[in-house]
């Protein structure tokens, strides 16, 4: 199986199963000298772990990390950096009947066709335990854009959950907070609509369904001059960053599909000389112009679809191609949204750290 690394100067591949040992990654191309704790990694982690709330699954989790290569007294070695979190509270049980049979709309049926065999157990690569490295490297790569962004600030990301189903928050995403995310279990600011999410993502769970929704980022201080040109453009590896994660289905950056609905001197982002820097007046191109970051907020929107397992009965075929039904079992989110929020985040960080790196290795 190929397409377990992303990146280019600042490189990730993530290893192991869902019910397997352990998972975790490895960063190829971290930066020398950079202060990384244990710690900074496991408040990532603890905010992605299974278990957290009534309306995440129910899987019992500590994922703890653990550093095995290219940290030195608290500084990175610039070395191949290697972080494990082990599993421990697998139900293999759970999974006996889809041993057999493909789970509507689940990767079970095409990893079978494609290569033959499958990791039936929780689903394999395609869990989103496999996530696991995706945030331990997006803390890292957070390392790397402190103090990069305008008047050494550094980058700021944040994201949130914007809709669940029908329900939509209204949210300021040049002001909203990490610590105003994590003020409920649903990860919405916007407290009254986080309200009505969770009892709506509650009532699905007990009828033993899911929802599906959008979450919602930004990054804050963005330099300018982040992203190739053409095929390797900012906005492209950001939709193939959050596209490679687990039930996504879409993906907007600035105005999105609703720019369609303008016309170009409505949609077009006005210059203006702000004491020296250049500024627009509006930013529905996102942040990014012909695919490098104008140094505006990057905003940008990611679609995913109800939780495939569902504790419901559904038509289905098994490995010989008879129908048949299966009515899944264990420990499932029924939206997965709340806990996508830091992997939201860290893909953003990794796309980010990899194209400053590779901008400053072209200018020195």
């Amino acid at each position: 199986m190929a397409g377990n690394s992303f990146g280019s100067s600042f490189r990730v591949t993530t290893f192991g199963e869902s019910h397997g040992p352990a998972v975790g990654v490895v960063i190829d191309g971290c930066p020398p000298r950079l202060p990384v704790t244990v710690e900074e990694i496991q408040g990532e982690l603890d905010r992605r772990r299974p278990g957290q709330s009534a309306i995440t699954t129910q899987r019992r989790e500590a994922d703890q990390v653990e550093i095995l290569s290219g940290l030195h007294e608290g500084l990175t070695l610039g070395t191949p950096l290697a972080m494990l979190v082990h599993n421990q509270d697998m139900r293999s049980g759970d999974y006996e009947e889809m041993k057999t049979k493909f789970r509507p709309s689940h990767a079970d049926f095409t990893y079978k066709a494609k290569y033959g065999i499958r990791a039936w157990q929780g689903g394999g690569r395609a869990s989103a335990r496999e996530t696991i490295g995706r945030v331990a490297a997006g803390a890292v790569a957070r390392k790397v854009l402190a103090g990069v962004g305008a008047g050494g600030r550094g980058v700021d990301i944040v994201a949130w959950v914007e809709r669940v189903a029908d329900l939509e928050a209204s949210v300021d995403a040049a002001t909203v907070t990490r610590e105003a995310v994590d003020a409920n279990i649903v990860r919405c600011p916007e407290a009254g609509t986080a309200e009505k999410m969770i009892a709506r993502i509650d009532e699905a769970r007990k009828a033993g369904d899911s929802l599906g929704g959008v979450v919602a980022a930004v990054a804050r201080g963005v330099p300018v001059g982040l992203g190739e040109p053409v095929f390797d453009k900012l906005e492209a590896d950001l939709a193939k960053a959050m596209l490679s994660l687990p039930a996504s289905k879409g993906f907007e950056i600035g105005s999105g599909f609703a720019g369609t609905l303008l016309t170009g001197s409505q949609h077009n982002d006005p210059f203006y000389d702000a004491g020296g820097r250049v500024r627009t007046r509006s930013n529905r191109s996102g942040g990014i112009q012909g695919g490098i970051s104008n140094g505006e907020d990057i905003n940008l929107r990611v679609a995913f679809k109800p939780t495939a397992t569902i504790l419901r009965e559904q038509q289905t075929v098994d490995e010989e191609g008879h129908d048949t039904t299966i009515k899944g079992r264990g420990r499932h989110d029924p939206c997965v949204l709340p806990r996508a929020i830091p992997i939201v985040e860290a893909m953003l960080a990794l796309v980010l750290a990899d194209h400053f790196l590779r901008q400053r290795g072209q200018c020195g």
